[in-house]
């Protein structure tokens, strides 16, 4: 997994803003705005996996660029200097390079073991600055409180070791989700060597418990059910979006649970959905059902990306829903029900492990 923060760039456009320019939130925001209407003007002539790459750069850039004016404000709140080195990290699936247009918070700190007692109030402030920034900056907060602003997800270096060995060792449901979230780590600013040294540690941790792997294939086998028994795709029953079609949980982060959990099996460590099927599709092999998975994912990449949104003062919103009207189209249904059929499978393929390993353990 990589561990410095990548350089980034943004497609070279005359009005493409220089985001390392804003010295405010309030030009942040609006320098936000201007890349993401630049962006979507140039999603028809952009080559689909460069242009995601493009949004993602955005993101990294206004993550980090949010950091540094945190930094810059606490100073000026009379919080004086850092009393400590960090790593602002992301998780999810800014952290996987996946990010849409409209995703929210999945971050954390890692702070140096220098750190003092006396000082830890500076990086609570500081965590909930910086995810009340973000939320400004258009990154809602994370529903499930993966956030800087949580203790849970804000630690000394040598706390987080700590934590990861728990995780490791307590193979319950939610220490292995946890794990999971975790293992999506990547450095968005600040130090590379606190976050060089988490990568290290947690990439012991899954060597040295085995049964991890078990457990990560327990929590991944269960998802939800995206087509019924004739072959039919499943759509929401109830509520708002009734007769639609859910690309996040439906299709997107089943194979993202897929990859992830395979990789891990395979001791692969990486941040990146694709590369982590690339690593393991060079370790099988000719494989024709990793191929279709690859290919599947591909599309539910597309098809998160391309789920109908609009402008909400100023920032990109989606439902992530494929709405009944689009499921009416042939072509539509077709390649829908083609990579779903590939979730299905790949699903059967570790439930099958999953069941074995139960009987083994027996």
């Amino acid at each position: 997994m990589e561990s410095k923060a990548s350089v980034n760039r943004l497609p070279e456009h005359s009005e493409m803003p220089d985001i390392q320019k804003a010295n405010s939130v309030e030009q942040l925001r609006d320098v936000r705005i201007t890349c993401q209407q630049l962006l979507l003007d140039l999603r028809p002539r952009m080559e689909f996996l460069e242009w995601v790459a493009s949004v993602n750069s955005m993101h990294d850039l206004i993550n980090r660029r949010a950091a540094e004016l945190c930094e810059q404000n606490m100073w000026e709140a009379g919080f004086g200097r850092l009393p400590a080195r960090y790593a602002f990290v992301a998780f999810g699936s800014i952290g996987r390079q996946e990010a849409t247009l409209w995703s929210d918070q999945d971050n954390g700190l890692i702070i140096g073991d220098e750190l003092q007692e006396e000082d830890l109030a500076y990086f609570r402030e500081f965590g909930l600055r910086l995810a009340d920034m973000l939320e400004v900056l258009g990154y809602p907060k994370c529903p499930g409180r993966v956030m800087c602003s949580e203790p849970l997800w804000s630690m000394r270096l040598g706390d987080w070791k700590n934590q990861i060995l728990e995780w490791s060792s307590n193979h319950e449901w939610e220490p292995i989700r946890n794990l999971i979230i975790a293992s999506d780590l990547r450095l968005i600013a600040g130090s590379s060597e606190l976050s060089e040294a988490w990568l290290s540690h947690f990439r012991s941790s899954v060597e040295q418990h085995p049964g991890i792997t078990h457990a990560v294939l327990r929590n991944t086998v269960r998802h939800k059910a995206t087509l019924n028994v004739m072959g039919r795709i499943v759509t929401e029953r109830f509520g708002e979006h009734a007769g639609d079609f859910d690309v996040k949980y439906g299709m997107y982060i089943p194979l993202v649970n897929s990859i992830r959990t395979m990789a891990l099996q395979r001791g692969i460590i990486e941040h990146s959905t694709l590369k982590r099927m690339e690593k393991v599709m060079l370790l099988e092999g000719d494989n024709l059902l990793l191929e279709s998975v690859q290919r599947a994912f591909l599309t539910a990449l597309r098809y998160r990306n391309d789920t109908p949104w609009h402008i909400e003062d100023g920032l990109v919103k989606s439902s992530g829903y494929i709405q009944k009207e689009q499921l009416k189209n042939k072509n539509v249904q077709y390649e829908l029900r083609d990579t779903l059929g590939v979730v299905r499978r790949i699903h059967r393929s570790l439930q099958r492990e999953h069941r074995f390993a139960e009987r083994r353990n027996l």
